[in-house]
């Protein structure tokens, strides 16, 4: 699939990259309003951050923008936070809760079914063939879903994000030494901020895969954009501020590429 980008490593860390995408369908981009076409909820660079940590892991990784369907929302279209404001599976709005589309241009359900089949499946089709590749070399594989978001957005949250955001579901997906190996990091990062389980608990990808007793494991981290890039247009990567980032992630990926179950 030209939309997909799949590098391939034999170790056991898997990288999931759902949100880095900035292509919009033809069909798509013309029904959206200016709001949209701005894509402004994009995981900006988080590849970027990201490339050249750790060897010999596999990163999957969609072009297609989170505006033409969410590949880390429910196929079936159920809520991942029940009772909060949240963005659906094709999404209406914005993270401000701002139309995206033009009036009376929201996709129906066909649409939806149609993009679902074009680009949410072939995704899955693809993290999950690697998941199961890398679990064949050694026994088990470890999803490590990567994700940001601007650290104020009123409309999905209160006050202001902290910079790591750890999600396991409540500790449903992934072996409870890989959450603390994570955790246990970022609260060593000096001057940022944890939380475990907060907002974020994982989308509906580290729920999907994450099961540990099958021998695949999943966590989610959700970085605050404002410790490595510019939160407003146009989006810019802050080097400086990323650099002094980047060695804590590796630090999160060497140890989940050392991890091994008991």
């Amino acid at each position: 699939m030209s939309f997909l980008e799949i590098s391939r490593g034999d170790g056991p860390l898997v990288l999931g990259l759902p949100h880095t995408g900035t292509q919009l369908p033809e069909n798509v981009a013309k029904d959206l309003n200016q709001t949209g076409r701005a894509r402004a909820d994009t995981d900006w660079h988080i590849h970027r951050l990201h490339d050249g940590l750790v060897p010999d892991v596999t990163t999957v990784r969609t072009l297609i923008h989170r505006y033409a369907i969410d590949v880390n929302r429910d196929p079936a279209g159920a809520s991942l936070y029940p009772g909060q404001n949240t963005t659906a599976l094709c999404p209406v709005t914005d993270f401000d809760g701002l139309p995206i589309y033009q009036d009376g241009a929201e996709p129906n359900a066909a649409e939806i079914e149609s993009r679902r089949q074009l680009y949410h499946a072939p995704y899955h089709a693809a993290l999950g063939a690697e998941l199961a590749r890398v679990k064949a070399i050694h026994g088990f594989a470890i999803l490590y879903d990567c994700h940001s978001i601007r650290s104020q957005i009123p409309f999905l949250f209160e006050g202001v994000l902290p910079d790591f955001n750890v999600g396991t579901d409540g500790g449903r997906t992934c072996a409870p030494a890989i959450e603390a190996l994570v955790t246990q990091r970022c609260h060593a990062a000096e001057g940022y901020r944890t939380v475990l389980n907060g907002r974020f608990k994982g989308g509906w990808t580290t729920r999907h895969y994450g099961r540990p007793t099958d021998g695949l494991h999943a966590i989610q981290m959700e970085l605050a954009q404002s410790t490595y890039m510019l939160e407003q247009a146009p989006w810019t990567y802050e080097g400086d501020v990323a650099a002094r980032l980047r060695p804590h992630l590796k630090l999160i990926l060497q140890d989940l590429i050392r991890w091994s179950p008991a």
